[in-house]
């Protein structure tokens, strides 16, 4: 199978992964009291799955390469929280399609600056009409998914 299609078609699955997570995680924010309760339960369960897949594929960390990172290297799980906690929050009073997609537009609005800047260490891609306009595109469907 061609490398590309398959990096894309794992980041299909990845984002379809993130809209179940946010209706599962309002679940659970309801049994456990607030969405940060359960950002700590869905975060406990992804760590203990994250643990069990390492040892399956017998992957090991390179101690001396993660010495030598940024500190914002270090804080990708912080993000993560972030993103579940929102979710988890946004999901019973948006639902899921407005929430998703109220998220998606703050990724590419972010990642459209940050290309632009090559920040972290990305290359350089500046923004441009076309991406920005199909930024455009994607706030045009956040307000007809939260309006019709």
């Amino acid at each position: 199978m061609n490398p590309s299609l398959l990096a894309m078609l794992a980041v299909v699955f990845g984002g379809a992964a993130t809209a179940l997570q946010a209706p599962t995680n309002a679940k659970m924010m309801g049994a456990v009291g607030s969405p940060v309760n359960a950002a700590f339960v869905s975060f406990a369960v992804g760590t203990a799955a994250l643990g069990i897949l390492a040892l399956v594929l017998q992957v090991r960390p390179d101690l001396a390469a993660s010495r030598a990172l940024p500190w914002y290297a270090w804080v990708g799980g912080l993000y993560g929280a972030i993103f579940v906690v929102a979710a988890a929050w946004g999901v019973p009073r948006l639902g899921v399609a407005t929430t998703i997609i109220l998220m998606v537009a703050g990724q590419l609005l972010l990642s459209l600056v940050l290309d632009h800047f090559g920040a972290m260490g990305m290359p350089k891609q500046p923004i441009s009409p076309g991406r920005v306009a199909g930024i455009g595109l994607v706030i045009a469907g956040v307000l007809m998914v939260r309006k019709f």
